[in-house]
This record gives C-alpha cells, structure tokens and sequence, in this order.
C-alpha cells in the first residue's frame, strides 16, 4: 500500500513537470506570425495569416519607441497572395521599432521588434586600418528567442525531448531509491 501511495504521488509530480514544457511552449508558437527584416533604411514585414476579406489583406503600422498603438504608427496595406502578404517602409530613421500586422477581419497575426542602424560612413582613405565596428545599440536583450518564430514543430519536438529527460530522471531516482536486495 505505501509503494502504491508513493508511485502515485510520484506519477503526479513527473505529469506535471512533463505538461510544464508542453504549456510554456504553446503561447510562443502562436505569439508571432510575422516575419521582420531590415535593409538600410527599408523595414519590410511578410506574413501568411491573413486573408482577403472585402479586397483588403490587413495593414501594417510601423510603431517608433514613443508610438503606443496601431492607428499612431506609420500604416502600410498590405499586398500579395493568399500565400503571402507583405508591406514595407521607406526611409525610416535609426532606432528601434516595433511592427504590427492586423489582418482585414482584425485579428492581430503578430507584433515583433526591429532595429534600424544607421549607415556605415565610407572611409577616404585606402590606407587607413579600419577597426572593427563595435554594435551601436548592443543586443535586444528583452526578446530573447522571439528574434525568431519557432513553428509547433520544432517547440513540440523540444516538449518532447524535456520530457523524456524529467521521465528518465524519475526512473533513475526511482530505482537509486529502492533498498538493496539480492
């Protein structure tokens, strides 16, 4: 009775630290669908959750660091096919932005930050050692591994691979906990 007691509680604790990757894991897949790029002074977003209703995809707002909502940003609609759609802006400053995509039915296919350097001064002088550009504005430390949208697969293969880890742990204690017999 007391082993069956302990294996219960024990299968208790070992669901539960499995489930934990799986529900972490499930926002982050569907926390962007957007896709962000830079070059020079052109911020372009590309996207595959929207579609045509009424003509329109959706729009774009490019938001600057003192922009709190969609309609204050730099709006862009947004064009292509029903198997992508992008926007894209010109000329746009140095500093950091944030880029939000609202599809025409007005659900929000996703928001993600991106910096804009400013461009690299060509040197006058052929003989002149150029050192190595040091980052202006150093790393984005906040978003950490939102820089890249991670599909379900590869979060669901990582859910997979933790578990197995804490269910191999449990087995291991399990069997260390056991007394000694011949």
């Amino acid at each position: 009775m007391r082993n069956s007691r302990l294996l219960l509680r024990s299968g208790l604790t070992l669901a539960a630290a499995a489930a934990l990757p799986t529900a972490l894991a499930g926002p982050s897949a569907a926390a962007s669908g957007i896709s962000v790029s830079t070059t020079g002074s052109t911020v372009s977003v590309v996207t595959s959750s929207c579609s045509l209703s009424n003509g329109s995809w959706g729009n774009a707002s490019l938001l600057g660091s003192r922009q709190a909502n969609f309609a204050q940003g730099r709006q862009a609609a947004l064009s292509g096919t029903t198997i992508s759609q992008s926007a894209a802006w010109s000329g746009v400053s140095p500093g950091t932005y944030t880029v939000v995509v609202v599809c025409s039915n007005g659900v929000t296919a996703g928001s993600q930050s991106v910096i804009v350097s400013s461009p690299a001064a060509p040197t006058t002088s052929s003989t002149s050692s150029a050192a190595p550009a040091a980052p202006s504005r150093g790393v984005m430390g906040g978003i950490g591994g939102a820089a890249r949208d991670y599909g379900p697969l590869t979060l669901g293969i990582g859910a997979a691979l933790v578990t197995s880890g804490v269910v191999a742990t449990a087995w291991f204690l399990r069997r260390r906990s056991k007394p000694y017999r011949l």
